[in-house]
C-alpha cells in the first residue's frame, strides 16, 4: 500500500512552503512595519465605557491580577496553545478513525 511520489507531490510540496512562507511574511510584517503600543480589546473596552459613562463601576473584580502584562500574555498565549492542542487532538482521532473504518471496509469488500 505504499505509493510512491508523483508530479502532484511536486507541485503540493512546493504549495505547502509557499503557504508556509506566506504565514511568515504576515506574521513578521507587523511586528517590523508598523510601529505603536500593542494593547489588547480589554484596555480599548475601558477606555470606550469611561468615555461613554465616566462614572460606571465594574460588577465585579478579577479573581487573580497577574503581576505584570508579561505574565498577563504567557498566561493567554499558553492557554491558546493548550486549545489548539485539545483541538489538534480531537482532529486527529476522528481523522485516525475514518481511515481506519475506510481501511476495514475495503478489506471486507475484497
Amino acid at each position: 500500500m505504499n505509493q510512491k511520489p508523483t508530479k502532484n507531490y511536486q507541485s503540493t510540496s512546493l504549495q505547502n512552503w509557499l503557504l508556509a512562507g506566506g504565514v511568515i511574511v504576515l506574521a513578521v510584517f507587523p511586528l517590523v512595519f508598523v510601529r505603536g503600543k500593542y494593547g489588547g480589546s480589554d484596555d480599548q473596552a475601558k477606555k470606550a465605557i469611561t468615555e461613554i459613562q465616566p462614572g460606571y463601576k465594574p460588577w465585579f473584580n478579577h479573581l487573580f491580577e497577574p503581576a505584570s502584562s508579561e505574565i498577563s500574555s504567557l498566561l493567554f498565549a499558553s492557554q491558546a496553545a493548550m486549545g489548539a492542542g485539545v483541538v489538534g487532538y480531537v482532529i486527529g482521532l476522528y481523522k485516525g478513525r475514518s481511515q481506519s473504518r475506510q481501511q476495514s471496509d475495503n478489506k471486507s469488500s475484497e
